[in-house]
C-alpha cells in the first residue's frame, strides 16, 4: 500500500482528522499572533511524516505502522498521527532518539519566530521533515530552508517524507551545532533540540535583526540578533521538553541532590526550570532560597545574553545582581 498511497476510506479519515487537529491547535490559541501558519497545518499531511511511530506501553514500546496488514491498525496508526501530542519516532536501545513534537507546541513556536516573507530559515534538528515542511509551505519557497541533523539516516528518511508531501528545502547531514556556513547568513534559525549553551556559530551566521529560537533548560528562549557577536532575549512562558542536542562537546546532564529542598518545591517545574539553567553555578538550596525571595518567578523573567564569548543566564536584568555564567 505504501502510506502515502492510503485507499479510499483512510484518505477520507486522514483528511477529516487533519482538519480536526487544526481546529484543536486553533482552540489552543497557539498562532492567534500570526494565523498565517493556519494555512500551513491545514495544508500539510502529518502522516506522511510518520509511516511508523511508538507508543508507551507496559514493559517498553509498542510500534503503529502505515503498512499495517490489518486495517484497525492502520486506522490506529492514522488517528494517532493526527493527535496534538509528540510521536516518538526512533529508538535505539530503548532509548528515544528523535521525536516529532507535539503540533500545538510547533504552531506556538513557529508564531514566536516571527517568519516573514524571504526570510532564510534554519532548523536545527530535521527530526521526521514535517517542521520543515511546514516552514517550506509557509515561504512559498524550499530554497528559503535548510533543515540538518546529526545521522544520516535521520536526514534520508526526512527528505523521503519531504518529497512524499512535495517539499524539498536542503537537508544536510552534520553537527547543528556548527550551524551550516555555506547557506549563511540566515534570518530566522529554530532548535528543535535542548541545548546548555548557545553554539557561537548560530548568532555568528544570522544577520543582523535575526532571531534564533530555541529550547534551552525546560524552557523556550527566543534571541534577538543585534550583531553576529550579540544576542539577547528572554524565554517564553510555556514549559517544553525536548531531547538534548547530539554532537561535538555535548555534555550530558549531571545529578545532583535535592537535600535540604523542601518536598513540595523538588517537584514544581518552575523550580526545576531554574534548576536546570543554573546547572553548574548554584547548588540547589541556593537556587531554592533564591527561588523563594523573589517570588517563584515565571519563565519570562529569565533570560539570556550572548555577547562576544562570554554567555550568561540572568533574572530581571542581564547587568543585575542575578547572573550565571553558561560556558
Amino acid at each position: 500500500m505504501g502510506a502515502h498511497a492510503l485507499d479510499k476510506d483512510l484518505a477520507v479519515l486522514a483528511a477529516s482528522a487533519r482538519a480536526g487537529l487544526v481546529r484543536a491547535i486553533g482552540v489552543s490559541g497557539a498562532w492567534a499572533a500570526d494565523p498565517v501558519w493556519r494555512e500551513a497545518f491545514e495544508a500539510v499531511p502529518r502522516h506522511l511524516f510518520v509511516p511508523y511511530y511508538y507508543v508507551g506501553v507496559v514493559g517498553g514500546y509498542e510500534r503503529r505502522w502505515g503498512e499495517s496488514p490489518d486495517p484497525r491498525s492502520r486506522e490506529r496508526w492514522l488517528r494517532g498521527a493526527y493527535a496534538d501530542t509528540p510521536l516518538a519516532t526512533r529508538l535505539r536501545d530503548g532509548e528515544l532518539l528523535t521525536s516529532s513534537s507535539q503540533p500545538s507546541l510547533m504552531a506556538m513556536m513557529l508564531v514566536a519566530l516571527r517568519v516573514r516573507d524571504g526570510d532564510r530559515v534554519l532548523e536545527i534538528g530535521a527530526g521526521t521533515g514535517y517542521n520543515a515542511a511546514l516552514i517550506a509551505h509557509r515561504l512559498g519557497d524550499d530554497d528559503l530552508v535548510t533543515t540538518i541533523d546529526l545521522e544520516p539516516e535521520i536526514t534520508e528518511s526526512a527528505r523521503q517524507h519531504l518529497a512524499a508531501a512535495g517539499y524539498h528545502p536542503v537537508v544536510v547531514t552534520g553537527d547543528g551545532a556548527r550551524g551550516v556556513p555555506e547557506r549563511a547568513p540566515f534570518d530566522r534559525i529554530i532548535a528543535t533540540c535542548t541545548l546548555a549553551s548557545i553554539p557561537p556559530a548560530w548568532p555568528a551566521q544570522c544577520r543582523p535583526g535575526a532571531r534564533i529560537l530555541s529550547p534551552f533548560a525546560t524552557g523556550l528562549i527566543a534571541l534577538d540578533i543585534r550583531d553576529p557577536g550579540h544576542a539577547e532575549g528572554r524565554f517564553l512562558h510555556t514549559p517544553a521538553y525536548f531531547v538534548p542536542l547530539r554532537g561535538a562537546d555535548r555534555a550530558g546532564p549531571e545529578t545532583v541532590t535535592l537535600a535540604g529542598v523542601p518536598r513540595w518545591a523538588r517537584g514544581h517545574e518552575l523550580f526545576r526550570f531554574l534548576l536546570a539553567l543554573t546547572r553548574g553555578s548554584l547548588d540547589p538550596q541556593e537556587a531554592y532560597a533564591l527561588w523563594e525571595r523573589e517570588g517563584m518567578p515565571q519563565r519570562e523573567r529569565y533570560g539570556i545574553t550572548v555577547s562576544g564569548e562570554r554567555e550568561w543566564a540572568w533574572l530581571d536584568d542581564p547587568e543585575g545582581p542575578y547572573a550565571w555564567p553558561l560556558v
